[in-house]
């Protein structure tokens, strides 16, 4: 263990302004969880661009992605075998899939804006690292074996509860929880186009009824446009409409 917070302190110790307090409880209120050991959750967003672009010698957040991993895996498999007596190996298995899988992650990492909290390199930002679903969802289960070191499995099962299992209606029937713009964000980078753009053409209605309209283009070439009451929903809904354009062209 001394060596765990003789690297927490190094790289507490070269952050600056980087993650100040006003960020650490900004962060730990969206988990409604206060740590004992703040350093744990600073280490938790700490991707490894940022540590390698100040020194490579500095930790980052790889093992306690992989601790979190496997606690998640657990929490979400004991209240699912609870919850659910009806359901078969199969059916529960498919079940937590969905509940623990990347995408899943990244989704309700963004939509609680944890990503805003991500410690990565400039260059990672610039590329779109914070909507980057790897990046994401690997630094949410780093938060969660982040949580059980600090507070034990009890207080990792409060936040994965709270933040996971409580969407496990909507995420399990598909309709809310996807994460189309950072989908798109990696098939076209996969594709070497780089960053897609969104663009707001047409803002429409009243104040507490504005709609949104907003085009997406990839490479310099419109792909995809969409429409709703925030730019975030529009951008979303021009994401999934690129995606669709994309599928389209391969077959």
């Amino acid at each position: 263990m001394k060596s765990i917070w003789f690297r927490l302190k190094e790289l507490l110790g070269v952050l600056g302004d980087d993650f100040g307090h006003a960020e650490l409880e900004s962060a730990q209120q969206i988990l409604g969880y206060h740590f004992r050991e703040p350093g744990l959750l600073v280490l938790a967003l700490t991707h490894r661009s940022y540590s390698h672009s100040l020194n490579n010698d500095l930790p980052s957040n790889e093992r306690l992605e992989f601790l979190g991993d496997s606690v998640l895996g657990l929490i979400i498999a004991d209240r699912l075998y609870e919850d659910h007596p009806e359901m078969m190996e199969g059916q529960l298995t498919k079940t937590k899939a969905k509940l623990v899988n990347e995408s899943t992650l990244a989704d309700i990492a963004i939509d609680v804006g944890l990503n805003r909290y991500l410690l990565i390199s400039e260059d990672e930002d610039r590329a779109g690292g914070r909507e980057r679903q790897s990046i994401v969802a690997d630094a949410f289960e780093a938060i969660i074996g982040a949580v059980y070191l600090d507070g034990g499995l009890d207080a990792a099962r409060d936040v994965v509860l709270r933040l996971i299992y409580t969407r496990k209606e909507s995420i399990v029937t598909d309709q809310t929880h996807r994460n189309f713009k950072g989908a798109l964000l990696e098939l076209a980078q996969a594709r070497g186009d780089g960053m897609p753009r969104y663009e707001v053409i047409a803002e429409t209605g009243p104040d507490h009824e504005k709609v949104f309209s907003v085009v997406v283009t990839v490479d310099g070439a419109r792909v995809g446009s969409g429409a709703g009451s925030s730019k975030k929903e529009a951008e979303q809904r021009a994401a999934a409409a690129a995606l669709e354009h994309f599928r389209h062209q391969q077959q």
